[in-house]
């Protein structure tokens, strides 16, 4: 492995431990066991380093998830719900840091006009992704307004869920309480 590799492996240790913030240059110099000017040089900058990083240890984070929700094979109802909802709990309980990385993501893209532009070119695709983990579909196969409406809301849903089981874990809703919630909602729009 080369510096340039053992420089990205070191910064996403160091997302994971730290944080994007609290990560400083030596951390990962330190953590890749290669000089500080090894960043510059391979890099640019500490920030270029992180982001690349971060949007790796995502990708590579989500293709797991992703696998795992693959292989639900439960058709659109209550128990493809429930069992979604279910994996994505589990998920948030198994990869706490993953999770706040991807807040971490979002707030720092606030600040970066380069890193929010990556940043909305992925939101596409998430949207996409919801969309087809709601309705069990294939996402080729969703058009265009099913992504826009199920998959956005999908994702709101997702984030935060996500939020309260990282907050406070015991009172955070479990999918029974979400199709709860949900078939209120509709009710009061409904009613």
């Amino acid at each position: 492995m080369g510096n340039r590799e053992a420089l990205l492996d070191g910064a996403k240790k160091c997302l994971l431990e730290k944080g994007y913030d609290r990560t400083t240059v030596r951390d990962i110099a330190t953590a890749a066991n290669v000089s500080m000017a090894a960043i510059g040089y391979h890099y640019g900058s500490r920030e270029a380093l992180l982001q690349e990083a971060l949007f790796k240890s995502l990708e590579d984070w989500d293709a797991g998830l992703q696998a795992q929700l693959s292989r639900l094979d439960e058709p659109p109802g209550p128990r493809r719900f429930a069992a979604v909802w279910n994996l994505l709990i589990e998920h948030v309980r198994e990869h706490p840091t993953m999770w706040m990385a991807s807040f971490e993501l979002f707030m720092q893209a606030q600040r970066s006009p380069e890193l929010a532009a990556v940043y909305a070119q992925g939101q596409p695709g998430a949207t996409a992704a919801m969309a087809a983990l709601a309705t069990g579909e294939i996402e080729e196969g969703i058009d265009a307004e099913t992504v826009r409406t199920v998959g956005a809301v999908q994702l709101a849903l997702v984030s935060g869920v996500v939020m309260q089981w990282m907050s406070y874990p015991d009172a955070a809703p479990g999918p029974d309480e979400l199709a709860a919630g949900l078939r209120g909602l509709v009710a009061s729009i409904d009613g």
